[in-house]
This record gives structure tokens, C-alpha cells and sequence, in this order.
């Protein structure tokens, strides 16, 4: 084990050794390992004035895909509080709940007038704020020093229940992930790596500090490139790709992945959602060069906890019962677990993971009833979680020819383009309007193959256009459906629940 503490160690510890080397490239901006730690000390002395010199705890993050969101992202750290990203195109609400759920000291956004219902200081950095900082005498602003068990960010994901769950990771768990995994890509200056995730999605924090552990360029995608991943590649000279398996079919829909069209790839990295072999085999032949690996992991095991990588051959390729690619092996001081409906241990069921990747419960204790295990596979009580408890992940996972492999999962969540959705979050959201009296979603395959929301509502008085309306002031845009159907009455089978194989394939018929 490495001396690294914290998170911001590692950064710290490439600023020092790779001063010249471009840490950060945002579209013409490039930044050096040393300008951007200069920036951070400022922007961190900032930040600690804004609550009169004391102690942050928790400071929400409000910048996408800028300098301000990066810089920002390590400031908060280097003030030793610990990152709470908010989604810039959330609903104002949504963000008012996170602000208050995550009790957050302070919010950082990049432009004024997006955080007013939050009930906590905002600081506003925007490109004339970074020049007037840069600009600025140095800073001799003490740091409150981060500990190895103080939180280093907090990820809310989509709750069943209505709210969203807030996932608090510490410097020890992310910390632990980078020494598992940081130094397997083979990074270093000579090094660009993308970042295609956004800040509230935990495979950001890979990007971020796996580029940053190694000495390596972080390279911002912006949306509009996320959509033609071939000629970005080519046109930043990325070597090391990391995103959802979505993206592929972007790609295949534009015609671009021809045989050896990204010759700058060394490695491919693919993990949020299922990785089908067919799009994995065109990739593989659009970047002959590249190794390819499949990653897998909720939020609550610190980005993944399995990996699979592809032999260099495609000949050599497995078969699976679902045409995805598996999973592959738990990385190494993991233990992992199946266990069968009757909660007995088994070579295919729910995937159960505990080991120094495992967060310590949610921001919200209600929300672990159920997650948990204790060692002899009981559901836990009241009592403090420890080391030897289990968490369960939800996943349906088997274990073929050696690999594991994905099957599902064992209740409504889903993962869309790398973000995962409780249906019942959305169907509760519905379910709050004053015209719905009841109200199902459901995933369909879309044109490209990928999965989208449909929803089905129940009520007289029901107008799709005013639900689609009042779901987007209340939910972030990729939780809302693509479709809202109105029916008289939703299908129920013999037990008197909603049937939704005849749902789905009423809906299928209706398109």
C-alpha cells in the first residue's frame, strides 16, 4: 500500500512529479499539472472564506464539462470537504432536495442564478472569476487535512421510494480502488484520456483520477463529440477511452467504425451498462491496437469491482447465454458472493460484494434496510454496519466457463446509457399528479437498440403533454420517458398484479 491518503494525494503527488506535463485540456484550455494545482490552492482559499474560515464538511458541485468543474471538483477536496456533484440540467427542485438531503455548507456553481431555492451560500466561478483568481496574490489560507475515513464525494442515485439515495465513498474506498486499479492501464505523460461522463455519474471519478494518478492528460469531451466518438478519438488523439457501451451504437449508426479507423487507442474501457460482443467485436476492429475491457460495479462498491478483459485474438472470444460480454473476476481483496432465491450460496443469483471497496451504508441509514447482510447471510437489524457485512447489489449474475456473467437485475432498476433508474422513482413521480390514479414504466428497445422509459398512466383527466411537462420540473431529463401512454385500466394477471409482459407487448403492438 502506497502512503496516499486521500484522494487529492494522488493528484498532488503527479503535480509535483509532472509539474509541465498538461494535467487538464478543456477545449483550448490546457492547464499543467502546476497551473491547475495553483488554481486549486486559490480556488480552495476561496471557497474556505465564503463560511468565514471554518471547517467544510460537504460542498455541492454545480459546473459540467469546464475548467470551473474540474478545478472545482479538487478545491473542494483540497479545502478537505468532500464533493457532492448536482446535476446542471437537474430541476431546480431536484438540486433544493440533494442541497438538503447532502447538508451541504456550500454550493460552488459555475453561473450565477442557477441555484435559487438552495438555502446555503453559493459562490459563482465563472471564467472571469478563474482569470481574477489566477490574477490574485498567492493564498497562505490554511487547509483542514482530509482523514482516510472522511468522505471524499457523495453520489445520489435514483431511489425506489421517491427520493434519491445519497452514496457517501471515502478517501480510504476511492483511495484503495486507485491502488487496485490506477496503475493497470500502463499511463503515463504521453497519455490522453477521455472524460465522457458527467460528475454525477461515479465513472467520472475513474476518469479523473486514474488520468491524474498516472500523469496522464484529462481530456473533456464535450457533448456534441460524445455523439461521434470515431472522429473524436482521431481528432484529440485519445489513448485511453472509457464510456458506456452505448456510445458504440452511436458510432455503428454513423458508419464510422471501420476497420482500424482509430489507430490511436491503446486501451477501451466500457462499463455503466451491459457490453453486447457484437458491439464490443466492432469496436475491437475499429481499434485493432486497443486492449478492450469490460468494467461493472453500482456506485455503492466504488465505480467496479469486477473487470473483464478480452483476449488480445478475437477468435479467442467467449460465448454467453445473453450475448454480453461477462464480467470477468472480482479484483483481488473482494469477496463476492451468489446466492439463489433462498438466499443460499450458489453458482448463479443476487451478487453480493463486501471488501474495502464497500461504502459504509447511505447518507440516509433508512435506506439500507434490505442492502445488507451480516456474515452468516441474515438480514441485518439496527445495529452499525461492519467490515464482514455483505452488500447486495441487486444484480442477477452467474458464473459461466469461469467468468461471470450479467443477467439482469432482481428487481425494476435499470440502467439507461450508463445511468441507473429506479422505475419506481418515476412511477412515483407520476403517481403524484393530481389526474393520475395509477401509473407503470416499463424499458422497450429502441430504433438503435438501446433501451428507453415508457410509462403507462391511469386517470380521467390525464394529457400526456402536461405529464411530460411536470416530470421534467421534477426529474433529471434521462429519467424521463420517451413515451407516456394513457389507458382505462392497466392489465393484471391472476394474482391481481399488473401484468407487464401483456403491458409490453400491448405497447409493442400500439407503436
Amino acid at each position: 500500500m502506497s502512503d496516499l491518503r486521500t484522494v487529492y494525494d494522488w493528484f498532488a503527488r503527479s503535480a509535483a512529479t509532472h509539474p509541465d506535463v498538461t494535467a487538464l485540456e478543456v477545449g483550448t484550455t490546457h492547464l499543467t499539472y502546476a497551473e491547475l494545482r495553483d488554481l486549486v490552492e486559490r480556488l480552495a482559499a476561496r471557497l474556505v472564506t465564503v463560511v468565514d474560515g471554518r471547517p467544510l464538511r460537504r460542498v455541492g458541485l454545480l459546473a459540467t464539462r469546464s475548467v470551473t468543474a474540474y478545478a472545482g471538483y479538487l478545491a473542494i477536496l483540497r479545502a478537505g470537504a468532500a464533493v457532492v456533484p448536482l446535476g446542471t440540467e437537474h430541476p431546480a427542485a431536484r438540486i433544493a432536495q440533494i442541497v438538503t438531503a447532502a447538508d451541504l455548507d456550500l454550493v460552488l456553481a459555475e453561473t450565477a442564478g442557477s441555484t435559487t431555492d438552495v438555502a446555503v451560500p453559493v459562490l459563482t466561478v465563472g471564467p472571469d472569476e478563474l482569470a481574477a483568481l489566477a490574477a490574485a496574490p498567492s493564498p497562505d489560507t490554511p487547509h483542514r487535512q482530509a482523514e482516510a475515513d472522511d468522505l471524499a464525494y457523495v453520489i445520489f442515485t435514483s431511489g425506489s421510494t421517491g427520493p434519491p439515495k445519497g452514496v457517501p465513498i471515502t478517501h480510504r474506498n476511492i483511495c484503495a480502488y486507485l491502488e487496485l486499479v490506477a496503475g493497470r492501464y500502463a499511463i503515463g505523460p504521453d497519455c490522453r484520456l477521455s472524460q465522457t461522463f458527467e460528475l454525477t455519474f461515479d465513472g467520472s471519478v475513474h476518469d479523473l483520477f486514474v488520468a491524474w494518478a498516472g500523469g496522464g492528460t484529462l481530456v473533456v469531451l464535450q457533448r456534441n463529440q460524445l455523439l461521434s466518438p470515431v472522429k473524436t478519438v482521431n481528432a484529440l488523439k485519445i489513448t485511453h477511452w472509457f464510456s458506456v457501451p452505448s456510445l458504440i451504437s452511436f458510432a455503428s449508426l454513423l458508419g464510422t467504425l471501420t476497420p482500424g479507423s482509430m489507430p490511436t487507442l491503446r486501451w477501451s474501457i466500457f462499463g455503466g451498462e451491459p457490453l453486447s460482443l457484437p458491439a464490443a467485436r466492432e469496436w475491437q476492429q475499429a481499434a485493432p491496437d486497443s486492449r478492450l475491457v469490460d468494467l461493472y460495479g453500482p456506485t455503492e462498491l466504488t465505480i467496479s469491482c469486477t473487470e473483464y478483459w478480452f483476449p488480445e485474438s478475437t477468435a479467442d472470444w467467449p460465448r454467453t447465454s445473453n450475448g454480453t460480454a461477462p464480467i470477468g473476476h472480482s479484483y483481488p481483496g473482494l469477496d463476492l458472493l451468489l446466492l439463489d432465491e433462498d438466499g443460499q450460496p450458489s453458482d448463479s443469483g443476487e451478487l453480493c460484494v463486501r471488501g474495502p471497496l464497500r461504502f459504509s451504508g447511505y447518507l440516509d441509514p433508512t435506506h439500507n434496510a434490505g442492502r445488507f447482510l451480516t456474515a452468516d447471510l441474515q438480514p441485518t437489524g439496527d445495529g452499525p454496519l461492519t467490515e464482514r457485512h455483505w452488500y447486495r447489489t441487486g444484480d442477477r449474475v452467474a458464473m459461466h466457463n469461469g467468468y461471470l456473467v450479467h443477467l439482469g437485475r432482481i428487481d425494476h432498476q435499470v440502467k439507461i446509457r450508463g445511468h441507473r433508474i429506479e422505475l419506481g422513482e418515476v412511477e412515483e413521480t407520476l403517481r403524484r399528479q393530481p389526474e393520475v390514479r395509477d401509473a407503470v414504466v416499463v424499458t422497450m428497445q429502441a430504433q438503435d437498440g438501446e433501451l428507453e422509459l415508457h410509462a403507462v398512466v391511469t386517470g380521467s383527466g390525464c394529457v400526456s403533454d402536461q405529464l411530460f411537462a411536470a416530470l421534467g420540473d421534477q426529474l433529471p431529463p434521462y429519467m424521463v420517458p420517451r413515451r407516456i401512454s394513457v389507458l382505462d385500466q392497466l392489465p393484471l394477471n391472476a394474482n391481481g398484479k399488473v401484468d407487464r409482459r401483456a403491458l409490453l407487448s400491448e405497447l409493442g403492438d400500439s407503436r
